[in-house]
C-alpha cells in the first residue's frame, strides 16, 4: 500500500462503479437505467450517490452543455487489490486457493487459469504487465 490515501468505496459505490466499468462514460440517467430498470431507485438517489463518488475522487466529471458525464477513476484492479489486502493481507496464493476451494471449477476453468499464469509469467519476463 502506498503512502497516499487509499479511496475506499462502499458496497453501493462498488455497484455503481461496476456500471461505469461496463459502459464507460455515462450520465446519471444512463447509470439509473442500468441499476434501476424497474424503478427500484429514484434518479435523485443515483444522482446523490454519483455526486458523493465524484467528491471522493472515485469518478471524474465532464460537462457537455447541461449534462454531466462521469467516468470511473477507480479501476477493477484497484478494487481487486484492496480486496486482496483487506481479506488476505496481500497473499495472492491464499486468495486463489480460497477461490478454487469455494467454487466448483471445471477442467476448462482450471486450464484457463493455468494459461493466464503462463501468460503472466511471459509478460513479466518481458517487463510488461499481464
Amino acid at each position: 500500500m502506498t503512502k497516499e490515501k487509499r479511496i475506499a468505496p462502499s458496497d453501493r459505490e462498488l455497484d455503481v462503479l461496476k456500471v461505469f466499468w461496463e459502459i464507460g462514460e455515462a450520465s446519471v440517467r444512463d447509470v439509473h437505467k442500468v441499476m434501476s430498470p424497474n424503478g427500484e431507485f429514484a434518479v435523485t438517489t443515483i444522482q446523490t450517490l454519483i455526486r458523493i463518488m465524484a467528491d471522493k475522487g472515485l469518478l471524474s466529471v465532464r460537462r457537455d452543455n447541461r449534462t454531466l458525464h462521469y467516468t470511473s477513476l477507480y479501476t477493477p484492479e484497484q478494487a481487486g487489490s484492496r480486496f486482496l489486502h483487506k481479506l488476505f493481507d496481500g497473499a495472492v496464493d491464499q486468495l486463489v486457493l480460497n477461490m478454487i476451494r469455494a467454487e466448483d471449477l471445471s477442467d476448462n476453468d482450471l486450464a484457463k487459469l493455468e494459461r493466464l499464469i503462463v501468460e503472466s509469467r511471459k509478460a513479466k519476463r518481458k517487463g510488461r504487465k499481464p
